[in-house]
């Protein structure tokens, strides 16, 4: 067998990827599939969509790749984190939209466990901010929504997951119901220091235990393909969060080694070795991945909003024609013209954390042109990244020497040496800028022996190394203002 297969269900699109033995990419396939907005601030995926556009991609990935099933030697999959579905156990059947990470429908929910006082047991259990970006009361707001949900939910009848639990139980002939520890510690659900799902989190949201799946390695075989997707059964040998994926698949293998995903939104992880680091600047705690049953930690800062906002340039403003064409057009100006775009849709991230925060555009002048504009958009991603890298570096102790960046949009030679400049920090770009799918095709490949660990740690290879050229002065000067400018965006979807 030559090859392994990566599935990478993102948010907006499903991804197929197949690499040969010495990870490079033989073919891969994406399929796009609808956003669903039914309410300001909510965001929804139909489960079919998710479903059948991986599937899609899958077979046409592997058809392009002019390859038989039966040299696939496993599959492994990574996916959208937090974004929550909920089906019949007997039947398969959604019971309603998946509710998406973005969505911040659950804020008043997540209000309620604050002034409940489970703010500091669940940042202790769990390692996460209350937020609702997180899985558990989308789960909630579903069970208490749905009639008949949270009584079935307790019988046993209906199946609670995170996309990557969705896609496996549908994947496999046997319908698993299984979630790796990396997805597991999303849902503001799991005690990562246990490894297990915490009972008095599960109280205080009223979920029912029996609705859960079962918590597996991050590398680990959970079931076979079923024959009638590829005409083939092959084994499903790994499981992980996108960013964690990502993390694996930069090598960042070593405590202190740090990379950054430009995807929908921009997602900073730093590995911190065996032990969890608690965060005093509002970042995450999370499980790095988990790996014959020994967990690895990391420290997280994520953005909301990241290439989402190139598509936000393309899809709604018509300012470019495509998402490549924004670096052409941001270098059509000098410098912003003291324009800063704070992109804060779905409100704030690490380190701020605030569920009211909108997009906000600031330093408007009779001069200010299209270039200003693109250019204050891509660098608003370089700045959400540095505010997450300082505080991680605050928590950490330690000074970042060396960024490692993947995702669509670190294929942006104008943010890449933007983000180099404002960090004052190397930018190294792999030639695999899918490292959400190799890590995921790497794990998978550890386990069914397909590579081994010393193998694993030669498979990146460098596409191109940016280092900084600007100024203390210049650099300071700039992140003051965009802090002024995020202080105006604070806040503004609450009520008057």
């Amino acid at each position: 067998m030559k090859y392994i297969v990566a599935l990478d269900q993102g948010t907006t699109s499903s991804r197929a990827v197949v690499f040969d033995a010495s990870a490079r990419v033989v073919a891969q396939q994406n399929i796009e599939f609808r956003q669903i907005y039914p309410n300001p601030g909510w965001v929804e995926h139909d489960p079919r969509d998710i479903l059948d556009s991986q599937l899609g991609a899958l077979r046409q990935a592997v058809e392009k790749a002019g390859i038989a099933p039966a040299d696939i030697a496993a599959i492994g999959i990574t996916n959208q984190r937090e974004t929550t579905l909920l089906w019949e156990r007997s039947t398969g059947r959604p019971l309603c939209n998946a509710i998406v990470w973005q969505c911040r429908r659950t804020a008043p929910l997540v209000e309620r466990l604050k002034q409940d006082g489970l703010g500091n047991l669940l940042r202790d259990r769990t390692g996460l901010v209350p937020d609702a970006y997180f899985s558990g009361t989308k789960l909630q707001w579903m069970l208490d929504s749905i009639p008949g949900a949270r009584e079935r939910a307790a019988r046993g009848e209906l199946c609670f997951g995170t996309v990557d639990s969705f896609l496996t139980w549908n994947l496999t002939a046997n319908h698993v119901h299984v979630t790796d520890a990396t997805n597991a510690a999303r849902t503001m659900l799991y005690n990562i220091h246990e490894q297990r799902w915490d009972p008095d989190l599960l109280r205080a949201m009223d979920i029912p235990e029996r609705v859960l799946p079962q918590v597996v390695d991050s590398a680990q075989v959970v079931g076979m393909l079923d024959r009638s997707v590829l005409g083939r059964e092959i084994p499903i040998a790994a499981l992980a969060g996108d960013q964690h994926a990502a993390l694996f698949g930069q090598g960042c293998f070593e405590p202190g080694m740090v990379k950054n995903t430009y995807g929908t939104g921009c997602f900073v992880l730093m590995n911190t070795g065996d032990a969890p680091v608690r965060s005093a600047r509002n970042l995450i705690t999370t499980i790095a991945w988990r790996i014959d049953g020994k967990p690895r930690y990391a420290l997280e800062g994520s953005v909301f909003v990241g290439g989402a906002v190139i598509q936000w340039l393309r899809d709604e403003l018509k300012l470019i024609a495509c998402a490549a064409e924004s670096e052409s057009v941001a270098l059509e100006a000098p410098d912003n013209g003291g324009v800063y775009f704070v992109p804060a849709f779905t409100g704030l991230g690490a380190p701020h954390w605030d569920m009211y925060s909108r997009g906000t555009l600031i330093g408007l002048t009779r001069g200010a042109n299209r270039a200003h504009i693109v250019r204050a958009a891509l660098e608003a991603i370089a700045y959400q990244s540095a505010d997450v890298i300082a505080a991680m570096e605050s928590d950490a102790g330690t000074r970042t020497q060396l960024l490692r960046v993947d995702g669509g949009a670190s294929a942006n030679g104008f943010l890449m040496q933007f983000q180099s400049d404002i960090l004052d920090v190397r930018v190294l770009r792999p030639t695999v800028t899918e490292t959400t799918a190799l890590g995921a095709a790497m794990l998978a490949g550890r386990a069914v022996g397909f590579w081994t660990d010393a193998d694993l740690a030669r498979l990146q290879a460098v596409d191109r190394e940016f280092t900084p050229a600007m100024n203390a002065a210049e650099r300071a000067a700039l992140l003051r203002r965009w802090h002024r400018a995020v202080e105006r965006s604070k806040g503004w979807a609450l009520e008057d």
